[in-house]
C-alpha cells in the first residue's frame, strides 16, 4: 500500500492536491497532509511513507532541510520538490539531496501526477531488485546452515510434518541427496574447559566440532546437525548409498570415540557422547532425541567425557508421557495467537494418543495430566482477556472445583471442544464489539469536528490509539478509508448547507475547514460534477 505525504505552508495547496487528485488511480492508497517541515517529520516517524512532495521554502524547517533529514533517517523514501523559484542553486541542492523531481509552481495536477507515477515506477524497480531471484538465492545460501538447523530442531521437538511437505522442505534446503529412511543420532555435550569460553569462542568451537564430525563420518554418512536448547550438539546421520554395505555399529561407535579424542587433542576440551542407531526417519527422531536427553540426565549426569549407547540404557520407562500434549506449538501459545483450527487439530492429536493409552496402566493419570494442562491453558487465556473462566463455563465451572470431573476420554474430549467453542465465541464477540464501538466513536468525532482538524492523527489522539491501527481497523470494518469518510461527511454537509442556508459559498467552505474557496470548489465539483454555485442554482 503506497503512502504519500504532501507538505506546504500554504494550506490551500496541500488541501487541493490531497482532495482533488485521484491518487488511487495511480496506486496511492493513503495521502497525508502536513503544513510545516516539523509536522511532516512527526508523521514520517509514525507512518511508513513512500513519497514526500514538499515545498522548498517554508518558515522554520525548509523543504531542503526536511529532505536532508529524510535521507538520513528513511533513505528509501522518495522526495519531490515544489518551488516558486527557478534559481539554479535550488536545483543544484535538490540534485545533491537525491530529489526525484523538481517542479516549479504553479504546478498542474497532470504534471504532479506524472512525476509521482515516475517515482512509483522507480520504487517498483528497486523492490523488484530486492526480491529478485539472484539476491534471494544469495541470501538463502548464506543462511542455509541456520535454516537446516531450525528444521532439524522442529523435528527433534516432535513437530509433525506431512510427508510431501517435509520432502519438499528438505529438497529446498539441499538435504534430499540421500534417502533419509533411517537415521542414527549422536548427541554431543561440551564438558570441561568448553564451559570457560565466552559465547563468541564457544560458537567457533561448535563450528569446529561440526567440521570434525564431517571429516570423521562424512565418507559414510550424510550429516545434518543443530544446537538444541540444552546447548547439546545433535547430529542426525543417514548412510550414503555408496557406503550402505560397509556401515556397522562397531565402526560408528569407534568413530564417535575418535571424535572425543580429536576434540581433546586439538580443541583442548572434553565432550560426552550419546549414540543411538537406525531409527525410522522422521518418525522415531523425536523419541530417540527425547530418550537420549533423558539418558544423559539419568546415566551421565555431571560426569565428564563419557561415552554411551542409548541401547545400553535399561532404566524403566514407567508409564511414559503423552508426547502430543507437549509437542510444539503448545496449546497455550496457540490460544494466545487465536489459531482456532490449529487448536482443534492439537486437541485431536492429544485425544488420539489418549485413545491408544486408555487401556494401559497409568491411563487415569494421563487423563488427569491432560485435564490439568487444558484447564490451565483455558484459564490463562480467559484471565488474559479480562474474563473469569466461570463466566464462560457457567454451571460446568462447579465441576472443575471438585477435582477431576471426567472419568473417560470421551467426556474430557467433549468438554474441551465445547469450552474451546465458548472461548472463541466470547473472544470474537468482544473483538467485534470493541471495534464497532471504536468506529462509532471515530465517526462521531468526524461529524462533530468536520469544520476543524479531522486528520488521521487528530482522530488517533482522540481515541488514544496508534494512527496506523486506527486507519487499518476502520478500513477493515467499514470497507472505506477514513479520509474518504471525512470527505463524504464534508460533502454531505456542504450539500445540506447549499440547499437550506443562505450562507455564501466562501462561508460554507470555511465552516467545512477549507481555507480557500478554490479548494472547496475543486472537491465539490469532483464529487457532484458541478460547482457549489451551480448546485445551489439547480436545487435550492
Amino acid at each position: 500500500m503506497t503512502q504519500l505525504l504532501i507538505v506546504d505552508d500554504e494550506a490551500h495547496v496541500v488541501d487541493r492536491f490531497s482532495t482533488t487528485i485521484d491518487w488511487k488511480a495511480i496506486g496511492v492508497e493513503q495521502v497525508f497532509k502536513a503544513y510545516s517541515g516539523l509536522e511532516a517529520l512527526a508523521l514520517l516517524r509514525q507512518f511508513s511513507i513512500d513519497i514526500v512532495i514538499t515545498d522548498i521554502k517554508m518558515p522554520g524547517m525548509s523543504g531542503l532541510q526536511l529532505i536532508a533529514e529524510i535521507r538520513r533517517l528513511w533513505p528509501k523514501t522518495k522526495c519531490i520538490l515544489l518551488s516558486g523559484y527557478s534559481d539554479f542553486n535550488y536545483a543544484k541542492k535538490a540534485i545533491l539531496y537525491q530529489t526525484e523531481d523538481y517542479l516549479l509552481k504553479p504546478v498542474k495536477e497532470e504534471e504532479l501526477l506524472a512525476a509521482v507515477e515516475r517515482v512509483l515506477a522507480k520504487l517498483e524497480l528497486e523492490w523488484e531488485e530486492v526480491v529478485s531471484n539472484q539476491r534471494l538465492t544469495y541470501t538463502f545460501k548464506e543462511n542455509l546452515p541456520l535454516l537446516r538447523a531450525n528444521l532439524l530442531l522442529e523435528l527433534l521437538q516432535g513437530r509433525r510434518w506431512e510427508t510431501t511437505a517435509l520432502h519438499d522442505k528438505m529438497k529446498m534446503l539441499e538435504l534430499s541427496d540421500h534417502e533419509w529412511q533411517f537415521c542414527s543420532l549422536m548427541v554431543v555435550r561440551l564438558d570441561e574447559l568448553f564451559l570457560q569460553y565466552d559465547l563468541r569462542d564457544l560458537s567457533w568451537k561448535d563450528y569446529a566440532i561440526g567440521n570434525m564430525v564431517e571429516e570423521l563420518f562424512g565418507g559414510r554418512y550424510a550429516i545434518w546437525y543443530a544446537k538444541d536448547a540444552h546447548d547439546y550438539l545433535v547430529f542426525a546421520m543417514t548412510a550414503k548409498r555408496e557406503a550402505a554395505g560397509e556401515n556397522d555399529t562397531v565402526w560408528f561407535e569407534r568413530t564417535a570415540a575418535a571424535l572425543q579424542t580429536a576434540v581433546g587433542t586439538y580443541l583442548k576440551g572434553k565432550i560426552s557422547v550419546m549414540v543411538c542407531h537406525d531409527g525410522r526417519f522422521p518418525y522415531d527422531l523425536a523419541s530417540l532425541y527425547s530418550r537420549s536427553i533423558g539418558a544423559f540426565r539419568k546415566r551421565i549426569g555431571s560426569e565428564r567425557e563419557l561415552f554411551m549407547r542409548l541401547e545400553d540404557d535399561r532404566s524403566e520407562e514407567g508409564i511414559g508421557s503423552l508426547k502430543s500434549l507437549y509437542e510444539p506449538p503448545a496449546l497455550i501459545h496457540l490460544l494466545e495467537a487465536a489459531r482456532w483450527s490449529d487448536i482443534a487439530e492439537k486437541l485431536r492429536l492429544i485425544f488420539d494418543d489418549m485413545d491408544m493409552e486408555d487401556t494401559r496402566p497409568g491411563s487415569q493419570e494421563h487423563l488427569l495430566e491432560i485435564y490439568f494442562t487444558i484447564a490451565s491453558a483455558y484459564s490463562y487465556i480467559a484471565h488474559k482477556n479480562g474474563r473469569h473462566l466461570s463466566e464462560l463455563l457457567g454451571n460446568e465451572y462447579g465441576k472443575m472445583t471438585e477435582g477431576l470431573p471426567f472419568r473417560s476420554v470421551n467426556q474430557l474430549r467433549e468438554w474441551s471442544l465445547r469450552t474451546l467453542h465458548r472461548i472463541r465465541e466470547d473472544m470474537d464477540r468482544e473483538t467485534k464489539d470493541s471495534r464497532m464501538a471504536l468506529i462509532r466513536e471515530i465517526q462521531a468525532f468526524i461529524e462533530q469536528n468536520v469544520q476543524q482538524d479531522v486528520s488521521l492523527q487528530s482522530i488517533a489522539d482522540h481515541v488514544y490509539l496508534h494512527p496506523v491501527y486506527v486507519s487499518k481497523v476502520y478500513k477493515l470494518e467499514t470497507g472505506e478509508n477514513l479520509s474518504d469518510y471525512a470527505q463524504r461527511v464534508r460533502m454531505n454537509k456542504a450539500e445540506y448547507l447549499l440547499k437550506h442556508s443562505a450562507d455564501k459559498i466562501y462561508e460554507i467552505a470555511a465552516s467545512l475547514g477549507y481555507q480557500r474557496p478554490h479548494s472547496f470548489n475543486h472537491a465539490f465539483k469532483k464529487k457532484f460534477g458541478m460547482t457549489p454555485q451551480e448546485y445551489r442554482d439547480r436545487f435550492s
